[in-house]
């Protein structure tokens, strides 16, 4: 029969296998390639009442030398994420789901009203303005960005000043 360690021993081999375990968790995001040229600037979410769907909006900055993809989005907070562009066709405003959109080299791209933005549909909680969701964005070369997402009243414009009748949507006129 062999013999067992005392009591002592094995809580504390458990006890450095926990802090093992946990010190290897807290330092996984410093594992995680976190090397991406792109920064995030003025995220937020442009809330809308009932459950209807709510845009994402922000600023891009790509500081490399090379072109970047951003390819798609994801949310804890929503069951569907996808990329849109707004665009005039007919007279008509329409939003165009988009596979991937290109942030210039040493350049940026805007999320806006009326332009490109994150479609965020089916809630999967009650979300208010004021809260903090984060959203993951994925790039083409397989970086992720974690951004956090302010919630914003429906008239909120961001940066840009509002236009014409809906606050934040600059809409050309057909025939003009």
């Amino acid at each position: 029969m062999p013999l067992l360690p005392p009591a002592s021993t094995l809580a504390r081999r458990a006890c450095l296998s926990l802090l093992a375990g946990a010190a290897l968790a807290l330092s996984a995001p410093a594992f995680a390639r976190t090397d991406t040229p792109v920064r995030v600037d003025d995220a937020w979410i442009r809330w809308l009442p009932a459950g209807l769907p709510a845009g994402g909006y922000m600023t891009l900055r790509n500081d490399s030398a090379r072109p970047v993809a951003l390819v798609g989005a994801s949310s804890p907070d929503y069951e569907e994420v996808m990329l849109h562009h707004s665009v005039m066709k007919d007279g008509t405003m329409q939003m165009l789901p988009v596979s991937s959109v290109e942030i210039p080299a040493h350049g940026e791209l805007q999320f806006k009203p009326g332009g490109y933005h994150i479609m965020l549909m089916k809630a999967r909680h009650e979300v208010h303005p004021g809260d903090q969701l984060p959203l993951t964005l994925r790039f083409a070369d397989g970086e992720q960005l974690r951004v956090r997402f302010e919630v914003r009243k429906p008239g909120a414009t961001g940066y840009a000043p509002a236009h014409g009748s809906m606050p934040g949507m600059s809409m050309p006129q057909s025939g003009k």
